[in-house]
Order: structure tokens, then C-alpha cells, then sequence
């Protein structure tokens, strides 16, 4: 099923309050910390999605 249709479009009043919803919960001074880590965590799937791929053929 597709997100989109899901939860419908996106816009920007909705992501800013998710963005006040997550400062509330996990303070300003830990948005940076968890940003790095989400990228991380994005960048090692990415990574590991490309030597599976690799390890296949």
C-alpha cells in the first residue's frame, strides 16, 4: 500500500508539528545527536543493501 495513500500528502504545517512534537520529547540540545545517528543508521542500510546486492551475481 502506498504511504502516500495512507496517511495522505505531507505539508509543511504537519512537519512542523512532528518537528515540535520531537523537541518537546527529546529536547533541542539532542536533535543534532539524533540527527547523526539517523543519518548513520541510513547510511549503514544503504551499505548494506549495496553488498548484498553485490554478493548475489
Amino acid at each position: 500500500m502506498d504511504m502516500v495513500a495512507l496517511f495522505g500528502p505531507i505539508g509543511m504545517p504537519e512537519m512542523l508539528i512532528i518537528l515540535a512534537i520531537v523537541i518537546l520529547i527529546f529536547g533541542a540540545n539532542r536533535l543534532p545527536e539524533l540527527g547523526k545517528g539517523i543519518g548513520q543508521g541510513i547510511k549503514n542500510f544503504k551499505s548494506g543493501m549495496k553488498h548484498e546486492s553485490t554478493d548475489e551475481k
